[in-house]
């Protein structure tokens, strides 16, 4: 018998994502795990999105449909919302990898974990073109221009009360920021699950071409010099980034 000690909330924000929405959904609520409530926040969809969500209205507890001022403010929005003690996002284009990653997220959070990843991979027209195998976190590991796979982190709602949500100050990078502040300033205790649990379809705000790949990185950087000032190492920071991120296609 399946434990239902720890109970979820997931999110997916959406705008205009009719192609892939469906898979999301689906990912979500054919889970083995169901303690669980599945919320969407959608920001006006004007194609058929709205209509795939409505085919499955019995299978999401609260969604809301309407402005906002970008995928972190959705995100917040979400989190208002959830009551649950564990919060999961899951973007309109991604899906989780089987039916049992909400079970292997549960197994592994106990009373003294705060925070939980896992590894993801990247599609393009289902071909895998990368591979994000992470690791242990250790101290300093974002200045090494290390970072957990945001879609696999999942965290403890309290510390979204305690110490804030996704800031409207970086339109690419608040994920980045959020984790860091987490996992390096306020110390919260995690714990790496070494297993594949989200499909990410290429394409995606951060990466979908060079300008926002490099804004994203600007970012990331403000974002480093901003809490550890004279502490970070600019040279450090893009040379071990890039091996670090130049194995993931190999």
């Amino acid at each position: 018998m399946i434990s239902l000690t720890n109970s979820f909330s997931i999110i997916t924000v959406t705008n205009n994502s009719q192609s892939t929405i469906e898979k999301t959904i689906l990912s979500v609520i054919n889970q083995s795990y169901k303690n669980y409530e599945y919320i969407i926040i959608d920001g006006g969809s004007s194609d058929k999105t709205l209509e795939i969500i409505n085919k499955y209205k019995n299978n999401i507890d609260k969604f809301i449909s309407e402005n906002d001022n970008g995928i972190y403010d959705a995100i917040n929005k979400g989190i208002k919302l959830s009551k649950n003690s564990i919060i999961g996002i899951l973007h309109s284009d991604d899906s989780f990898y089987s039916n049992d990653v909400l079970l292997k997220y549960s197994r592994v959070f106990k009373k003294d974990i705060d925070i939980v990843y896992a590894n993801l991979i990247i599609v393009n027209d289902k071909k895998v073109i990368r591979r994000w195998v992470s690791n242990n976190f250790k101290r300093n590991s974002f200045m090494n221009g290390w970072s957990p796979p945001h879609p696999t982190f999942f965290v403890r709602k309290k510390y979204y009360s305690k110490f804030g949500n996704y800031s409207l100050k970086y339109k690419i990078a608040s994920d980045i920021d959020l984790m860091f502040k987490f996992m390096e300033i306020h110390k919260l205790k995690s714990y790496y699950l070494n297993t594949t649990t989200v499909i990410m379809k290429t394409g995606g705000v951060s990466n979908k071409n060079i300008l926002n790949k490099i804004k994203l990185n600007l970012e990331i950087i403000k974002i480093l010099k901003s809490q550890r000032n004279n502490k970070f190492k600019l040279i450090n920071f893009i040379f071990k980034k890039f091996f670090y991120k130049i194995k993931q296609y190999f």
